[in-house]
């Protein structure tokens, strides 16, 4: 499988890491838990610790996706780790809130099903949570880091873009404004602005399609969108801009929105906003 292919599915692959971890984290936790309970001996129903493990463990595969959209919106840089790291010490609270109560209820409601409905109850429910949150402070902050170490993994792989001009070297870029410098496993290439097909946003980065090829780049599509309007760009999407000489076909809606088929058959969504005037810079 080529990079470029794992990228085209990237999110179905991303989902199907998360659960494969999980499902990892699952056995291992139930191998020792069952081994535990064995050594110490005397009998015990092992239908106990598979509950408990399963109910954990789903109900952490359910609030991840909690903890990477806060995430997103508030990354950790270097130019505000301080505030950020802190905010995330603050949302670790709620994820784990989220997560035990998720976990207790489902806890209750099975073990009330097996025949046994009042086994599982918490007497001291903020004492049990302090402990809860303990492990949860640890798991929150171990997906977070391979989170960013998967991120700089991909980005190393698929070269990350700047703009030329932003480099020390004035001499060397003067006129040359209209290039990327991609930065790929060590290696440095030029990419021309009109090679690109289309910009999605996508988190605290856009990505630049060029080809099959997808760079991202550190930017706003706010601030990418003014510098490449004068180069035969148009917003078309609050989250997506085209190169007008890539665009072959627009497909409207009913509801007024619709999408932009480029040469390369890819469809990009056109919002109701931006229809118009990307008709009419394409007249």
């Amino acid at each position: 499988m080529t990079l470029e292919q794992y990228l085209a599915k990237r999110r179905y692959w991303e989902i199907g890491h998360v659960l494969l971890i999980v499902l990892i984290s699952f056995g291992a936790n139930l191998g020792v838990e069952l081994i535990e309970r064995a050594r110490i001996g005397g009998s015990f129903d092992s239908k106990e610790p598979l509950i408990l493990e399963a109910t954990s463990h789903i109900a952490m595969a359910l609030v991840i996706p909690l903890l990477l959209l806060f995430d997103r919106l508030v990354p950790i840089r270097l130019a505000t780790w301080f505030s950020s790291l802190a905010a995330h010490v603050f949302f670790s609270a709620v994820f784990s809130l989220a997560h035990v109560t998720l976990m207790y209820w489902a806890r209750v409601f099975i073990f009330s099903i097996v025949g046994a409905p009042a086994r599982y109850r918490w007497s001291n429910w903020l004492g049990e949570f302090s402990y809860e949150y303990l492990k949860d402070f640890r798991s929150y902050f171990l997906v977070l880091v391979l989170s960013y170490l998967y991120r700089f993994t991909i980005r190393r792989l698929q070269g990350e873009a700047g703009f030329l001009s932003e480099e020390k070297d004035e001499q060397t870029v003067a006129g040359m404004s209209d290039r990327f410098l991609i930065k790929k496993l060590g290696r440095e290439f030029l990419v021309r602005i009109d090679e690109i097909d289309w910009v999605e946003s996508c988190g605290n980065y856009v990505n630049l399609h060029v080809g099959d090829r997808v760079y991202p780049l550190r930017e706003t599509m706010t601030r990418i969108d003014e510098r490449l309007l004068p180069l035969g760009f148009q917003r078309v999407h609050r989250s997506a801009i085209v190169n007008l000489e890539q665009v072959s076909e627009i497909v409207a809606f009913d509801t007024g929105d619709g999408q932009a088929k480029l040469k390369s058959d890819v469809m990009v969504p056109v919002s109701r906003r931006f229809r118009q005037e990307l008709r009419a810079r394409l007249s």
